[in-house]
């Protein structure tokens, strides 16, 4: 009577393993799946409206309104300097470049550094038109560049600057920028 007991609690313990060997393996392939969802998803992140409208980033590429929006406010930051900010205009500018562009980037900008260090020079930025090209993920803005020497503006330039993104995940990073000039222009 007791090996028949025996062998009844042996059995049940042996359905209970097998009920928990179900769920366990039921739980793994939903794991599975939700993971593999999860990483095909696209992401968004919605961003606080700076434009006319609400916008989002994706994962799947940058929209037009996001690449109008971060090249407008890049331009201001590229573009508008003067002696007493170049600390802090270079380090922002280096902030929002991608890493693999940043010791080209901070070479660049270093020089400018030099030159205007010291210096009574100031410039700024009036923006006419920006265009865009999500595709190639470049960006182009035109307008005058304002140079001032003291307290006196002494030009007033139309110039076309030209940046160009890396998008990676949901981050958009500057990788280089500069002024188009006119053999470039006529090249478009």
């Amino acid at each position: 009577m007791e090996a028949s007991y025996q062998h009844s609690l042996h059995q049940r313990v042996l359905r209970q393993r097998n009920r928990l060997a179900a769920a366990a393996a039921v739980l793994a392939v939903l794991v599975a799946i939700f993971g593999l969802l999860s990483v095909s998803r696209d992401r968004e992140v919605v961003l606080q409206p700076i434009l006319r409208s609400p916008m989002t980033i994706s994962s799947s590429g940058v929209s037009r309104d996001y690449l109008e929006a971060v090249t407008r406010d890049t331009a201001v930051l590229v573009l508008d300097r003067s002696p007493q900010n170049l600390e802090y205009w270079m380090n922002a500018v280096l902030a929002i470049t991608a890493p693999s562009a940043q010791g080209r980037v901070k070479a660049d900008l270093l020089k400018i550094v030099d030159e205007q260090r010291g210096s009574s020079i100031s410039q700024f930025f009036t923006i006419q038109s920006i265009s865009l090209n999500p595709n190639d993920l470049t960006s182009e803005v035109t307008g005058d560049l304002h140079t001032i020497v003291g307290a006196k503006e002494v030009s007033k330039e139309n110039r076309t600057f030209r940046f160009t993104w890396k998008y990676s995940g949901v981050s958009l990073q500057l990788i280089g920028f500069g002024m188009v000039t006119t053999e470039q222009q006529k090249d478009r």
